[in-house]
């Protein structure tokens, strides 16, 4: 494990073939990012919106968790926090910022997957997975966490097979032997560092700081000859580069105040939320997700078979198979806390299926070099690797190419108030002054980060609300006393099934208090009705007193009594 195929190509990076390769990737990179420049301007979904805020709070001084509630980690939140000052606190510049994001991820991905096996199949590879990432059944044009986890992981992990191969190198001139030393220690520690923050973008993250320990740990056992202290330093600096970020920030957030709530939202609260779904439900949700994903790139799926194939039994492979193997699996189990699957999850498996595509692709390519035609054996690869890219295109020619950004979030999302959110903030913004404070009943938090107005309540969330344990009702409770101590300008109410996911067994008290408080405090002044994916009624004033929404999803706005 971990020895590095020996290339068969033959291609330097200055060589005319290696020259061509690099024009290809390039290319890819181009194409990728012309696709997700059509659709920047795509509404944020709740996600982006809760990650947007806090970033937007961050820029203002305020630490994440003081104000925002939620089990994600924080570096994602510091992340966008980055993304906003260097693009600004748009949408757009949200979806920018993911348009480098992901180009290096796949140049990252094509330099991993070339130093385990060669350039031809690390194009390959790139090809396959800025497709993969682009793709509408993993949401891909959304700045999900998973993107965040991948760039750091992906760099660490080719860091550390650097450092690994490195290792493995002999060296005679003693001088030359300390530089290669010191560039294997140097770039071991940095892999760790760089794992230790994809963990702190998302705690799915841990899957890939796992591969990477056992992969370090049998490449060090299969070395000679083997040294019980060269081993035990290497696995103290791994980990203490592992730990170093998160040591870090819990530092920071202890000393900022936010420690205690961080550690229950992303660690207390975290287990149990990972516990609610039996597996016989998740197992369903997994067959779904994977259908429809396999179903919009079919032919690059069966080159990931044919891929898993040859690394499994052909000999040419077999130094690296345990590599990608390894891989496969502990990016698999990256999507399998909590047997939710959601659709962005599976980004995370992405790279892995990437790089067998490549492999398959390769062997495919090595089947027709048997011919004795020249013409044949370059010609016939070249028209597959083409007809199966453009087909996975095809396949999903009205979202990568015709669809507008709204209409791509609204088939992405259905009815959920993504494109509404955008009118909404605006018409808060326009009617609020900068120190006003808003609530949202719901879980659009995008609402605010458009608005660019402070919640009245750190619950920004309404799922864990309504989740059938004792955590629940004191939540409740606690957002109560917030918006009611806050005396926000504005109360949005959302009436959209997947803004709360209440149960049978949910407490009502949430909704009881509301009806109450809106009819003290609160007059209707807007009320947005989803009626058709095309089609959504904007009712503002006293339009909004007197209409009834035709749809069973649909938003209205509160603005609080002058005279309260």
């Amino acid at each position: 494990m971990g020895k590095k195929v020996t290339p068969h190509t033959g291609e330097g990076k200055n060589s005319r073939p290696g020259r061509l390769l690099w024009l290809v990737l390039l290319a890819i990179i181009l194409l990728t990012a012309a696709i997700r420049v059509r659709l920047l301007d795509a509404p944020l979904e709740r996600d982006e919106g809760e990650y947007a805020y806090a970033g937007q709070l961050i820029l203002q001084g305020i630490p994440p968790y003081a104000q925002v509630y939620n089990m994600k980690m924080p570096g994602i939140y510091a992340a966008y926090a980055l993304i906003l000052a260097l693009f600004g606190q748009t949408h757009g510049g949200i979806h920018l910022g993911l348009l480098f994001i992901n180009a290096a991820t796949i140049l990252l991905l094509f330099l991993l997957v070339k130093r385990l096996f060669d350039p031809l199949i690390g194009v390959l590879a790139a090809a396959a997975f800025a497709l993969l990432s682009l793709g509408q059944p993993v949401q891909g044009i959304f700045a999900n966490a998973e993107h965040f986890v991948l760039l750091p992981a992906v760099a660490g992990i080719l860091l550390l097979v650097r450092a690994v191969d490195n290792s493995n190198s002999p060296t005679i001139d003693p001088e030359h032997s300390r530089k290669v030393d010191y560039h294997r220690w140097l770039s071991l520690l940095a892999g760790a560092v760089l794992l230790g923050l994809a963990f702190l973008m998302k705690q799915h993250g841990a899957a890939f700081i796992a591969f990477a320990a056992l992969y370090l740990f049998f490449s060090e056992l299969r070395r000679r000859p083997f040294i019980w202290k060269s081993f035990v330093a290497r696995a103290a600096l791994f980990l203490i580069g592992v730990l170093l970020p998160f040591v870090a920030t819990c530092l920071v957030l202890w000393w900022v105040g936010v420690f205690e709530r961080f550690w229950f939202w992303t660690f207390k609260y975290a287990r149990q939320y990972v516990a609610m779904v039996p597996l016989a439900k998740g197992l369903d949700i997994l067959k779904d997700q994977m259908f429809r994903m396999v179903g919009s790139a079919v032919l690059l799926w069966v080159l990931a078979g044919i891929g898993l194939a040859v690394v499994s039994w052909q000999s040419r492979s077999k130094r690296c198979s345990l590599f990608v193997a390894g891989f496969l699996l502990f990016s698999s189990l990256a999507v399998c806390p909590g047997l939710y699957f959601r659709k962005h999850y599976f980004v995370l498996l992405l790279p892995a299926v990437a790089m067998l595509v490549g492999v398959g692709a390769d062997s495919v390519r090595n089947f027709f070099a048997r011919d004795k035609s020249p013409l044949v054996a370059k010609a016939i690869p070249l028209l597959l690797a083409l007809l199966v890219l453009f087909h996975t295109i095809y396949q999903q020619r009205d979202f990568f190419l015709y669809m507008s950004p709204t209409m791509a979030s609204r088939t992405t999302y259905l009815a959920n108030p993504f494109p509404e959110s955008l009118e909404i903030a605006r018409f808060i913004k326009e009617r609020s002054s900068k120190d006003d404070r808003i609530a949202v009943l719901g879980s659009e938090p995008q609402i605010y980060f458009y608005s660019n107005r402070r919640s009245a309540t750190g619950y920004i969330y309404t799922y864990a609300l309504m989740e059938p344990y004792p955590y629940a009702l004191r939540m409740q409770q606690e957002m109560i006393q917030e918006i009611e101590a806050a005396r926000p300008q504005f109360l949005v109410f959302v009436k959209v099934a997947a803004s709360w996911r209440d149960r049978s067994g949910s407490e009502r008290m949430i909704f009881e208090w509301f009806e109450q408080y809106k009819q003290k405090y609160y007059r209707q002044v807007g009320v947005v009705d989803i009626i058709a994916p095309k089609h959504t009624a904007y009712h503002w004033g006293n339009s909004a007193v007197e209409y009834s929404p035709r749809s069973e999803n649909w938003l209205t706005v509160f603005q609080r009594k002058k005279d309260e």
